[in-house]
């Protein structure tokens, strides 16, 4: 079957179309309705049916597979590689369930995991899903401020962490700023689950506080059967950045996530059982969920759990890893790539990667050039493709699984099955024609594995995402797009206040807070900017209340120094903007409002455009002095 009329299956028929699909994963129960979208935009999957993650991820491939990889942890900040059968991967997975249960969680409770790239990190997920907790995973790069935002709204019952993590040899102690946020939240878990790697020395809380490894030692021979769950409980909770201080926790479902990312295996990815998959991502993010802990195990094969640089020890490290567990589908960012591209190639060609298939590239923008040095270097298909953490599997890409269609450089493709993509003028809603420039929305209801809604919040959901257009509700994704005579999609940025720093979305609006907090600020603007290496980086513009304590040079790179610091303690140093430029005022329209697209095309040396209604034209003549600083 061609793809056109695959897709159109799946657009003009998806109850049966999803049915289908859905036979690639196991079923307790069955479903006795496909959809129900009775109550719009809110999408049910898969009604009456009842599943769960980890019997798909781990036990189902027991009797076939179970001494073949499953679970491949490498790190190269310790030294450490372990390779984890399915077998072993379901004890490991069914001691961390028992230790859970000894700590009072039930199905339903929220389990907050802050860990590193560790296999333990793998067991507290799946360990979730056997139980049917409902796992929030923070990136553990986030500061305690952040750390606590999501302690507070997710309530768990249990955090489980570590001593520390490591990055480029530096021991980053997670300890510490865990107890902070759990200090600052009003919510307090009743206990703490801790794996002590060695990296760093730790306090414990006493009746808090458990060590893992001891806990573990009494549940050694642990049987924790599977909870099955119902097709739309909840399966996790993910926080990401939005245009408020307040992030907002993605929902996904058990179900419709379980088919959605079996489908893409097999579709998008091309995965078989027996095979290799290598992620480059984190656990803390959306890809880490999909695409390193539940697609790749749902579909059979060993998934590669990495901790360490893409240049340590050398920058032939990845490559090293294809060779020796003989990886076939291979996923990262352009960051990354943009980074490898600075070093020789030789690196790469010392090793065999004759069994790499494919590299697929998400995250952010794929530039021409970058795309063109890896596809050359590695002499594979190089497949971008765009999707966001509300939406969990790919919406544009090229399905090579389907059909062989070709790719075109600058775009991630074309509309995935299941995904009514359009594209409609900002401000009549009308369709734009091909090459017109508008607003990426998708007709709902959102295919199986999207968000459900923002967790404790379903007026947040509607409000946030979902406008009706012409009569017909649409989900936007708050990103620029065009779409060219052939059907392809290229996307040109965000149209909100998010910025994507090498893959990682980031609020302006909180590192706006986070700097406002400090006490000589009175005023900050902060914009994403284009930068070569990380896609877009902060930039940041602030009015301070006494100008006098940046009246010398060493005076404004000391306040600057200052102000990143709290950035750092708030957010984390991802969220850091790559500069703070002072200045007395700040250009914005006769109403007050900040002009801040114009603010970026300056950053960016673009021409701002109509800039009429501004109150102050000097204000920009100031932001370019201080950019020529």
């Amino acid at each position: 079957m061609n793809f056109a009329d695959f897709y159109q299956q799946s657009i003009d028929n998806p109850q049966t179309f999803w049915a289908k699909e859905a036979e690639r994963i196991d079923w307790h129960k069955p479903y006795n309705e496909v959809l129900d979208y009775s109550h719009p935009p809110f999408a049910k999957w898969f009604v009456g049916g009842e599943t769960n993650l980890c019997h798909n991820a781990v036990d189902r491939w027991l009797k076939t597979q179970s001494d073949q990889p499953a679970l491949i942890a490498i790190s190269t900040e310790t030294g450490s590689e372990k390779v984890y059968s399915f077998a072993e991967l379901h004890r490991e997975v069914q001691r961390t369930a028992a230790i859970m249960q000894s700590l009072g969680v039930v199905k339903g409770d929220r389990v907050l995991i802050y860990m590193p790239m560790i296999a333990e990190a793998a067991f507290a997920m799946l360990a979730c899903a056997r139980i049917g907790a409902i796992h929030s995973v923070v990136f553990g790069g986030f500061a305690s401020n952040s750390l606590a935002t999501r302690i507070e709204d997710a309530k768990p019952k249990l955090i489980v962490s570590v001593d520390a993590g490591s990055r480029n040899q530096k021991r980053v102690p997670y300890k510490p700023l865990l107890d902070a946020a759990i200090e600052l939240s009003s919510h307090k878990p009743r206990h703490v689950l801790l794996v002590d790697r060695g990296l760093h020395e730790m306090s414990r809380v006493a009746g808090r506080d458990v060590d893992y490894a001891q806990a573990r030692q009494h549940h050694m021979d642990a049987q924790v059967p599977i909870t099955w769950l119902a097709s739309d409980d909840v399966s996790y909770i993910l926080y990401t950045s939005g245009t408020t201080g307040k992030p907002k926790g993605v929902q996904r479902d058990v179900g419709g996530h379980a088919v959605a990312l079996a489908s893409s295996m097999k579709h998008i990815y091309c995965g078989n059982p027996g095979e290799t998959y290598f992620s480059t991502s984190d656990i803390g993010w959306v890809v880490g969920h999909s695409y390193i802990v539940y697609g790749p195990l749902i579909a059979g094969m060993a998934t590669i759990m990495y901790e360490g640089l893409p240049i340590y020890p050398d920058a032939g490290i990845w490559w090293s890893i294809v060779e020796k567990y003989k990886v076939t589908r291979m996923f990262t960012a352009p960051t990354a790539v943009r980074v490898l591209k600075k070093h020789p190639t030789k690196l790469m060609h010392k090793y065999d990667l004759s069994s790499l298939k494919t590299l697929y590239l998400a995250g952010e923008p794929l530039d021409e050039t970058t795309s063109d040095w890896i596809a050359t270097a590695l002499g594979v298909p190089v497949i971008d493709n765009y999707w966001q953490t509300e939406t969990g599997w790919p919406i544009l890409t090229i399905a090579k699984g389907i059909e062989d269609l070709p790719t075109k450089l600058g775009s991630p493709g074309i509309p995935v099955y299941g995904y009514k993509v359009k594209i409609i003028n900002e401000s009549t809603g009308d369709l734009c024609g091909a090459n017109e420039k508008g607003v990426v929305v998708i007709e709902g209801p959102l295919p199986p594995g999207c968000m459900q809604t923002v967790y404790g919040n379903d007026d947040r959901f509607v409000k946030t995402y979902w406008t009706r257009n012409n009569g017909t509700l649409v989900y936007s994704t708050f990103d620029w797009g065009i779409r060219d005579e052939d059907g392809y999609y290229f996307i040109l940025g965000r149209t909100d206040d998010v910025i994507n720093v090498a893959g990682h979305r980031l609020g302006t609006r909180e590192i706006e807070e986070s700097i406002s907090s400090h006490a000589q600020v009175s005023e900050v603007a902060v914009v994403g900017v284009e930068d070569k290496l990380k896609g877009q980086v902060a930039v940041a513009f602030a009015i301070l209340k006494n100008t006098a304590l940046i009246d010398t040079e060493d005076k404004r790179a000391a306040m600057e120094k200052e102000i990143m610091t709290v950035v750092d303690k708030h957010l984390g140093s991802l969220a850091r903007p790559a500069r703070i430029h002072f200045v007395t005022m700040l250009p914005k329209t006769r109403s007050g409002k900040l002009l801040r697209r114009g603010l970026q095309a300056i950053c960016e040396g673009r021409d701002p455009g109509d800039l009429t209604t501004i109150e102050d034209p000097a204000s920009l003549d100031q932001i370019r002095a201080v950019l020529k600083e």
